[in-house]
């Protein structure tokens, strides 16, 4: 049993100021107010700290970031995924979906090979015992990409619960993210060096390479819409931007808009039940590096259900007590933007909020000059080391 006294607990519905939890078994047995004489003498003392559930990620790129941290500088995956839990754990993150691209090539060094490996070493992590954080895949399709469709598929085989989340994508000049030709210009520009022509030869190049390939988006979410059917897969429609879009998404099973560009995408999926999930990043540099909607805008507007991490472990908490503090919303439904609105996108009924019953995550934060430190984070994993560890 593990006792946690004297925190500022975040329930789903309001703020215990003084407040007492009770850990047994991986699951969380007692939320309550701590009555003077009944702290037991062993609980650890919080002293008014910020008690939250931990911190549930539908979408880390970080991973990638960490087997590559310099151009030409590459990690082995396993020790990738180990150091990376790591960080993100130390952000309070305690389930955490990897981006893994299922792409045949991009300019990121993103390949099937490449997904092929990520996806067996974060599933040996996640199986390993040894693991600090719960490992899940969001697998990411290039909808133009015929032999990502392939190995996508026979990493879909089995029918596991809950269904994996599978988000299809379209990174083309002119699509989704960057419908703005200019924006992806821009972006070879700053992180190649090259001058404006250079960048919009490669734009123009990359566009027509893709539009050869352009027939086998309909072939790819097909083939999905099946899955999703089939209870195989969660469907996630990456970067829409039109009501039109979230339309045809919604008629082949999709159930979360990820990163909608727009307020019309954004209300259309609202509009049609599905979840919305927004980038932390974008609440937190208040406003879009890509010069997409707002997220804060989006909240403030009741649109979305939960923030990702994207391609920024930290950022998630910071956004949700940033939304708090500049009154966009109220301290609990802030931390239900990282908590149980993503379990709700991921299909985990088990976590995401300080309740009796649910599976022990949580992260102690405090907050000096208006920033969060994570102090601990604790899961239900948490138990003496596996044998041979210590050695």
């Amino acid at each position: 049993m593990r006792v946690l006294a004297h925190a500022t607990a975040v329930l789903p519905d309001r703020v215990i100021e003084d407040a007492l939890v009770v850990i047994e078994h991986g699951l969380i047995t007692h939320v309550g107010a701590a009555r003077p004489g009944a702290v037991p003498a062993e609980a650890a003392d919080l002293r008014g700290a910020l008690l939250l559930p931990g911190i549930v990620d539908t979408h880390s790129d970080g991973l990638e970031t960490e087997l590559r941290p310099r151009p030409g500088a590459e990690f082995e995956v396993g020790f990738g995924v180990s150091s990376f839990e790591g960080r993100v754990r130390a952000a309070g993150v305690t389930t955490v979906f990897h981006g893994v691209a299922f792409e045949s090539h991009n300019r990121k060094g993103r390949t099937v090979e490449r997904a092929r490996r990520l996806d067996a070493a974060i599933r040996e992590r996640a199986a390993s015992g040894h693991a600090l954080v719960d490992h899940h895949i969001l697998y990411r399709l290039d909808a133009r990409d015929p032999e990502g469709l392939a190995a996508l598929e026979t990493s879909l085989s089995g029918t596991p619960t809950p269904p994996p989340l599978v988000s299809f994508e379209d990174h083309t000049p002119g699509q989704g993210q960057y419908r703005d030709p200019a924006v992806y210009r821009r972006w070879l520009e700053g992180t190649e060096g090259i001058s404006a022509e250079e960048a919009r030869l490669r734009v123009e190049t990359l566009v027509a390479e893709r539009d050869t390939r352009i027939g086998h988006r309909e072939i790819a979410l097909g083939r999905l819409a099946e899955y999703a059917a089939l209870g195989r897969a969660r469907l996630l429609a990456h970067d829409p931007v039109t009501p039109d879009e979230i339309d045809a998404a919604v008629a082949h099973g999709v159930s979360v808009a990820e990163f909608p560009t727009t307020l019309e995408a954004a209300r259309a999926a609202r509009d049609r039940g599905l979840h919305v999930v927004a980038g932390a990043p974008n609440v937190l540099r208040g406003g879009s590096h890509s010069g997409n909607v707002a997220a804060a805008g989006l909240v403030a507007a009741g649109l979305v259900d939960a923030l990702s991490s994207d391609y920024l472990p930290s950022a998630p908490l910071a956004a949700a007590l940033l939304l708090a503090r500049q009154g966009i919303a109220p301290l609990p439904r802030a931390v239900a933007l990282v908590t149980s609105g993503p379990s709700a996108v991921a299909g985990l009924t088990d976590r995401g909020a300080l309740a009796e019953g649910a599976r022990a995550d949580l992260t102690v934060v405090t907050v000096d000059r208006d920033w969060p430190t994570v102090r601990m984070t604790v899961t239900a994993g948490d138990q003496v080391l596996p044998a041979g560890v210590g050695a």
